[in-house]
């Protein structure tokens, strides 16, 4: 766990909830996918922000997996996780977890990766300020 009072430290991971309304849905009373691209989206952005502590876009998303339908009145969990960083670009692997209120089911929903890259006030991509690197096998530990 981090503490609030170690600036040098680079979160690798967001979690956040949302509720599905209805005006989040589609005609079939299921979040609408462009929906969960966007909060996919905005996790994605978060992390990478909150690791690099400088201004980054995102360059791709790659191999959106739709699993499973959330439906209207079900909470959405995203977890949003670094898992590669390189000299001016990391990818953001995402996963929107649906859950029933009243059961407590959980399951995976849609799964996808982000291409995040740092950018200048001009929007032109740039190195990291502070190299960063994650560690698979303490990543692995933590878990």
């Amino acid at each position: 766990m981090h503490s609030a009072a170690s600036p040098n430290l680079h979160p690798d991971e967001t979690r956040f909830v949302e509720m599905v309304f209805p005006e989040q849905a589609n005609h079939y009373g299921t979040l609408f996918g462009g929906h969960a691209l966007s909060l996919m989206g905005k996790a994605a952005f978060v992390t990478a922000t909150r690791y690099a502590r400088q201004s980054v876009v995102m360059a791709t998303s790659d191999k959106i997996e739709f699993h499973e339908p959330v439906h209207v009145g079900e909470l959405v969990e995203l977890v949003a996780q670094v898992v590669r960083v390189g000299r001016s670009s990391m990818t953001v692997a995402v996963d929107m977890i649906r859950e029933d209120l009243i059961s407590g089911r959980r399951k995976s929903a849609v799964r996808g990766t982000f291409e995040m890259v740092a950018v200048n006030e001009f929007g032109r991509p740039v190195p990291f300020a502070q190299p960063t690197r994650i560690d698979p096998i303490q990543k692995e530990a933590a878990s």
